[in-house]
């Protein structure tokens, strides 16, 4: 099976998502280097301007980030001002989560250069929905299989 059309497709098709998730990654740092925000932070105030009231458990289904990951950039948004948490819970991480002034105009500044990457993407609007049509399938097919106990 060594060289075969399979395994090139396997290649290519898992150092193509690979590459992808990366580039975006590195694109969300650069592009918010002069706010000072990372990734993480890139995703929780995109998904808070879109959605205010937002908690901490819903930030990690929507960002796909572990919890871990999403408190730390919750806690660090809310040192540096951009969302509040008025609720003072025990239960905290499900709070609802508000933007500030500060955080909502950086949400406006994310989904504005969110927007102006998609179009260098150069794919037209038919063109956009059907490739995530197809990226959308791939994605519950592979989310059906890795939740399989026994393998393939």
């Amino acid at each position: 099976r060594k060289g075969t059309a399979m395994d090139n497709r396997f290649e290519t098709f898992t150092v193509l998502i690979n590459r992808i998730s990366r580039n975006i990654r590195k694109i969300k740092n650069r592009e918010m280097a002069d706010l000072g925000l990372r990734s993480a932070h890139v995703s929780c105030l995109y998904y808070l301007s879109m959605t205010d009231g937002l908690t901490a458990t819903d930030l990690c289904e929507k960002c796909e980030e572990d919890k871990a990951t999403i408190s730390r950039a919750v806690d660090f948004l809310e040192t540096e001002g951009y969302l509040t948490c008025h609720t003072k819970a025990a239960k905290r991480y499900k709070s609802p989560l508000q933007l500030t002034p500060k955080g909502k105009s950086a949400g406006e500044r994310i989904a504005d250069r969110i927007d102006g990457v998609l179009e260098a993407v150069g794919l037209d609007e038919e063109d956009l929905q059907g490739f995530y049509r197809d990226l959308r399938a791939i994605s519950d097919r592979l989310e059906k299989l890795a939740g399989r106990k026994e393998g393939i």
